[in-house]
């Protein structure tokens, strides 16, 4: 069986902004040990994923947004997680923080400061996804996966690498990683988003519906519609969860429980 270890890994993000990098993902503890490959003006999330995975060699990869933060000993309880589902899946494919089950439920345990709260349920054990939310995704460099840089943009790319991987047959998990995702509001779903939308309507169309964490992408296009109008609907309650993104992120893992992960790693 395929023991993982934190020398398997490595970190990669897209960052157009020094100051949020520097307040969140790089003040992680596993960010001072593990190697980091930041990429800067890429056009889309697929082309700066891809171009760090062409520049690193970890048979494992650690795609986070820059906002996001990893307590310490999240390393070793996610190379504990990893190790649990080759025991069940050795051929596995990718792993997330936060997805969304086959059964459509959605899978953390994450805590989003523009909601203002912990979401996702906790499993007893990894489980597998349909997709993925894309603060943070894990991909097993053996499984030969990409980005698909025909992808425009900076949406859906979570749903699209899961669809590639079911396609060929492979699995995608998620489980109990408790991460900070210290994420700014987010007013209204814009025409960035449905362009992404639209590109895995076409790209996927004998495969849908495809559920994202956010809206189900179906053939007709009206859960869009009507996701859309309840964000517009909705605005001033989701401002009212928000909190700021300015407390330091050490803080807002405390207050969830996480000031050290390692007492969450199962014995081997």
């Amino acid at each position: 069986m395929t023991r993982y270890s934190p020398a398997d890994f490595a970190l990669a993000c897209a960052s157009h902004s020094d100051a949020i990098l520097a307040a969140n993902l790089a003040r992680s503890p596993c960010a001072q040990t593990l190697p980091l490959r930041v990429e800067t003006g890429a056009p889309s999330a697929a082309t700066a994923y891809n171009r760090a995975l062409a520049a690193t060699t970890a048979p494992v990869v650690i795609f986070a947004h820059h906002d996001v933060y990893l307590p310490p000993g999240w390393e070793t309880l996610l190379a504990a997680r990893l190790t649990e589902v080759a025991a069940q899946d050795p051929d596995w494919a990718l792993f997330g923080a936060f997805g969304v089950g086959l059964d459509a439920a959605h899978v953390g345990p994450v805590w989003s400061s523009s909601l203002g709260q912990i979401v996702g349920r906790v499993p007893p054990a990894p489980v597998q996804v349909q997709s993925y939310d894309e603060l943070l995704i894990v991909l097993r460099r053996g499984s030969g996966l990409s980005w698909d840089e025909a992808l425009p943009g900076w949406h859906f790319y979570g749903t699209d690498i899961v669809a590639q991987a079911r396609a060929r047959g492979l699995r995608a998990w998620a489980g109990a990683l408790p991460t900070v995702h210290n994420d700014r509001y987010h007013e209204a779903l814009g025409d960035d988003f449905a362009e992404c939308y639209r590109f895995l309507q076409r790209k996927w169309r004998d495969a849908l519906p495809l559920r994202s964490p956010i809206t189900k992408i179906s053939r007709s296009g009206l859960h869009l519609l009507r996701d859309r109008w309840r964000a517009r609907g909705s605005r001033d309650f989701r401002a009212g969860m928000a909190v700021g993104t300015d407390t330091p992120v050490e803080t807002l893992a405390a207050r969830c429980g996480w000031a050290d992960l390692t007492a969450s790693v199962p014995a081997p």
